[in-house]
């Protein structure tokens, strides 16, 4: 019983062993021709958005599509082409979406100005239902002489 005991616990922790240790990626183990292609390519792919999670640029995402984009942002660098190069042609494969400061065109203006038109918008109402709120009338409300007695009832009564 004692050997089928430790025979468990061993192949627990093997299975765990296994589980745990990290696969190294092509992406991972790159070697730049030099420190300043490294740089550079990094912070490309810091600008760049993985297609497949939309939230998260290229470095800090793990699925499989931006771990293939990186290793070719890598090789591009390494291969000499230049930031709008590579920039162009990842959006020419994916579209503007890869890029997470879009591009001041005609087709991008709502990206870039709706947030002030939205502000604007907002603000406009906001100044008109404060203005209507102080210039309306203040109307004095009457009470009966029931209400009056109810209220008198209701004040009085803990006293």
């Amino acid at each position: 019983m004692k050997k089928l005991a430790i025979a468990f616990v061993s192949a627990l922790l093997v299975l765990g062993l296994t589980l745990t240790t990290a696969n190294a990626t092509p992406v991972d183990t790159y070697q730049f021709k030099t420190v300043e292609h490294q740089k550079r390519a990094l912070k490309l792919a810091e600008e760049l958005r993985c297609p497949q999670c939309q939230n998260q640029n290229l470095i800090d995402s793990n699925s499989p599509v931006a771990q293939d984009l990186r290793l070719e942002v890598y090789q591009m660098v390494d291969a000499g082409k230049t930031d709008a190069e590579i920039v162009e042609f990842m959006t020419s494969r994916y579209g503007d979406f890869v890029l997470y400061k879009p591009r001041w065109e005609p087709k991008t203006l709502v990206l870039w100005l709706g947030p002030i038109g939205l502000l604007l918008f907002g603000g406009a109402i906001a100044f008109t239902f404060i203005r209507r709120s102080r210039n309306a009338p203040k109307e004095e409300v009457a009470m009966t002489d029931e209400q009056r007695a109810e209220l008198d009832a209701l004040l009085n009564r803990d006293k």
